[in-house]
């Protein structure tokens, strides 16, 4: 696992996720643990280190 921090697309306030370097491209939907808005996170690992991160708002 892998911890990263960004900045949550919707509050702005900066918080981590834990990512799972055995899957090399992953693309869901996870809550901010502060605001509670749904991001959609993409992310992709090279030989486990992560070369993109993407967190982009869900309108209600």
């Amino acid at each position: 696992m892998h911890e990263h921090f960004f900045q949550c697309p919707h509050c702005f306030q900066e918080i981590s996720m834990l990512l799972d370097l055995s899957v090399s491209r992953q693309e869901y939907i996870e809550d901010c643990e502060v605001c509670c808005n749904p991001i959609e996170i993409q992310i992709e690992f090279e030989e486990g280190v992560l070369v993109y991160f993407e967190a982009n708002s869900i309108e209600q």
